[in-house]
């Protein structure tokens, strides 16, 4: 009896774990901070739950930061034409994104204009406000 208990929580707890590490856009984005950025694509994350990507962002006085991007889940970006080649280092992007609460260098992408000037929604967990 006691080894089917723990076989039944150590299952419950294996299936539950990856839902605890996601996260509800109102935890981490600020749906008030809407921004526009352009910059140089360094990294490609195509993964579950959600891809990432990252860009090198020149400001104004030419210091480059390192922005990170979450996009949506593989199968909502591909249902919105992505795919796994559709963005490749070096490539110069502009991404409409919410900003992160914390502040740090991070968005939930809302569209990224790709450098032929193709607009694709970036499957943003913002709800109503992912709209293009």
């Amino acid at each position: 009896m006691m080894t089917r208990l723990t076989l039944a929580l150590s299952a419950l707890l294996a299936v539950s774990t990856p839902l605890l590490a996601h996260h509800s856009f109102a935890a981490e984005y600020d749906r008030n901070k809407p921004f526009t950025v352009r910059g140089t694509v360094t990294k490609v994350e195509w993964m579950n739950p959600h891809a990432y990507f990252y860009l090198d962002v020149k400001d104004e006085s030419g210091k480059v930061t390192n922005w990170a991007f979450e996009l949506g889940n593989l199968s909502t970006l591909m249902r919105g034409g992505w795919r796994k080649t559709t963005m490749k280092i070096g490539d110069v992007v502009t991404v409409d994104a919410f900003r992160a609460k914390d502040g740090s260098h991070l968005g939930n992408g809302r569209s990224v204009v790709m450098a032929d000037g193709t607009k694709i929604f970036a499957g943003s967990s913002a709800g109503e406000y992912a709209g293009n």
